[in-house]
């Protein structure tokens, strides 16, 4: 016999699996595994990881409980059925949005490790109330605090660019008000490309205001509006942006084309917001002012702020701050390691990315056998710092004043790094990890 069960948002469990915590999970009935299937997949989409390590998690649930399941994976949805000899039951899940969430990531890799000896003494009802203490987690920060880290990531990353002391102040301002709109839209349940226009308005405007006041009060130069594109780096879709590179390497081809998607939306409406701003406050892209640093003090300086960097966009993705200290580590090497690449050694900006994101995958793999962190908690805020916003920026602006030939050259440097970025994970994992070596 067959069966299907289309369920949206949660699913609920307490209608389908018995009152009975005497029998275990690995043998109750085809309905009640297949609700621990779904829901290990349905939290794990949920907190931002790939459509890989969902369908890894659901076949590891389903083999425990000696079953087996197939899925369709995307971005917001799951379609999966599971079998066993009296016949096969089928889920259909949607998910109201997409988000970030590194801390359950953690908390549901530990519950993996931990479910094949669970499995087999608790039943499907306790282990759902297990999943249910996972789901209720608390976000970590406040909005304020995400604000605050926001603009200490937007700071550090302005500096990266080459942007100086006035830039770095203006843009701390500016990222920290545009993400604190963001996460209050959010708490709202503002739309996607809503939140994203108002908060990327938000943090121009912001940056706009700052260095006005600053040029009436103490006579700043106008040279310094050129790092205004930094205060909106902070909507920056990194998770999406990888996840959905390894996706595509392991052949999830719905899965990855729909998060690329997405970050593509992200970064469109950011990039048009900011171009919108930029015409209306009459500011226009230009270079940085060059610092008069020797090249051991830039190198000790970019190690500095490339940690700070990424321990801001890891509090932004809900990391314990012993994570995001730990992503931030690996980061402030591996992206200074980039930097110089370019700068010393005059690689290409698509061959730094590469090895940027290779070392750091490698060592990310390290720490995870030795802590137990997530790969991809460590790696994608390690590697979001290097993600060109100001090139896909400069590139949005220019085709917007038909000047194709400048915006297409900015375009192409913006795709080339976007694409080495997750091929180096990619290759870092190949090295790594045997299971994602081969196909399964």
């Amino acid at each position: 016999m067959g069966s299907i069960n289309k369920q949206h948002m949660t699913i609920h469990w307490k209608h389908i699996v018995k009152d009975d915590d005497s029998v275990p999970s690995t043998e109750a009935t085809l309905k009640e595994k297949a609700t621990l299937v779904g829901r290990i997949g349905q939290m794990m989409l949920s907190v931002g990881t790939g459509a890989w390590r969902v369908r890894n998690s659901m076949n590891e649930v389903a083999r425990t409980l000696g079953i087996s399941c197939t899925a369709d994976i995307g971005l917001l949805s799951i379609e999966f059925t599971c079998y066993e000899e009296s016949g096969t039951y089928t889920h259909s899940i949607a998910l109201p949005t997409t988000g970030v969430n590194t801390d359950k990531l953690n908390a549901l890799e530990a519950f993996m490790r931990e479910f094949p000896e669970m499995a087999t003494q608790i039943s499907a009802k306790q282990i759902h109330l297990v999943l249910d203490e996972i789901q209720k987690k608390p976000a970590n920060y406040k909005a304020w605090n995400l604000g605050l880290a926001s603009a200490i990531a937007c700071c550090a990353f302005t500096f990266l660019l080459g942007g100086g002391p006035m830039e770095m102040i203006c843009a701390f301002f500016g990222a920290g008000v545009g993400n604190f709109v963001r996460k209050l839209m959010l708490q709202k349940k503002i739309s996607l490309l809503g939140n994203v226009a108002v908060s990327v308005a938000a943090s121009c405007v912001t940056y706009v205001l700052t260095i006005l006041l600053a040029q009436t009060i103490f006579g700043v130069s106008e040279v310094h509006q050129a790092g205004y594109i930094c205060a909106m780096l902070f909507v920056i879709p990194g998770f999406p942006l990888i996840t959905g590179g390894i996706d595509l390497a392991k052949l999830d081809i719905r899965s990855g084309l729909e998060r690329i998607t997405y970050a593509l939306l992200i970064i469109l409406t950011a990039t048009m917001t900011g171009w919108v701003t930029a015409l209306v406050c009459r500011f226009q892209p230009a270079d940085f002012v060059a610092l008069q640093i020797d090249t051991g003090m830039m190198i000790i300086l970019r190690i500095i702020t490339s940690f700070f960097g990424v321990y801001g966009f890891s509090l932004m993705f809900n990391s314990p701050r012993k994570m995001a200290m730990t992503a931030g580590l690996i980061g402030m090497f591996a992206n200074t390691l980039r930097l110089e690449l370019i700068d010393l050694a005059h690689f290409p900006v698509g061959i730094a990315a590469f090895i940027g994101a290779f070392f750091t995958g490698c060592v990310a793999s390290i720490v995870k056998k030795k802590i137990g962190y997530p790969r991809i908690s460590l790696t994608v805020p390690a590697i979001v710092i290097m993600v060109p916003g100001l090139y896909m920026y400069r590139g949005i602006y220019y085709i917007g004043l038909n000047e194709i030939g400048d915006g297409s050259l900015w375009l192409t440097k913006a795709i080339l790094i976007v694409m080495a970025l997750p091929m180096g994970l990619v290759a870092a994992r190949l090295c790594t990890d045997k299971n994602f070596r081969h196909c399964t």
